[in-house]
């Protein structure tokens, strides 16, 4: 039984997967506007009900790797040591996504559809997928914030004190993106971000 749930969350998982690459490919090739959630069930070889089950909207289903990575800054953030203050523990967390991110971005290849760089240039682009991706990081903030009152001293460690610093560490995190977006050739994602937390984090540390 525990083998068979495991290979039908395998399923799932991949088949979100196969639906998400497939609304990016097609956002990028025909335009994000032209898409339709029929077309991406068809690239996927999906039915429109499949998608349904998985997405409720296009939007959904093109942001869905935004999800997947605040997922696992947040697993990356509550696996940093225990000694480590939350804007350290942040910032590290960070930098093991973002430089993860980079190395496949490195070893795609072209058969593999758009790249990280060109996927969150099609959202920002569109007004549509970025209000949905503010949404997405507004529920995100809470949850850092719950994982950053675990980190706090008790002396220091109240729920307004760790969403202020949720906050300002997205903050930085979206202007270090967009400054890579803007400025690619002159340093590494990681490296520009890294730039951004360090300048937000002086009161942090």
């Amino acid at each position: 039984m525990d083998s068979a749930l495991g290979l039908r969350e395998q399923k799932k998982i991949a088949t979100k997967a196969a639906l998400h690459e497939a609304a990016i490919r097609l956002a990028v090739r025909d335009g994000y506007d032209a898409v339709t959630v029929e077309a991406i069930a068809d690239a996927a070889g999906v039915s429109r009900r499949t998608f349904s089950n998985y997405f409720g909207s296009k939007e959904e289903a093109v942001l869905y790797g935004d999800s997947r990575r605040l997922r696992a800054l947040l697993d990356a953030v509550a696996a940093r040591p225990a000694e480590d203050s939350a804007w350290t523990a942040l910032r590290a967390a960070t930098d093991s996504v973002l430089r993860e991110l980079q190395r496949r971005r490195r070893e795609r290849r072209d058969d593999d559809g758009p790249d990280w760089l060109t996927r969150a240039r099609l959202i920002r682009s569109h007004p549509a997928l970025l209000s949905r991706q503010v949404a997405t990081y507004a529920s995100f903030e809470r949850d850092l914030a719950d994982e950053i009152v675990r980190r706090m001293p008790p002396e220091s460690g109240s729920a307004m004190r760790a969403r202020i610093i949720a906050a300002c560490f997205l903050a930085a995190l979206r202007v270090g993106t967009q400054t890579w977006l803007d400025h690619s050739d002159d340093a590494s994602l990681p490296e520009i971000t890294d730039q951004a937390l360090a300048e937000a984090g002086r009161s942090f540390v």
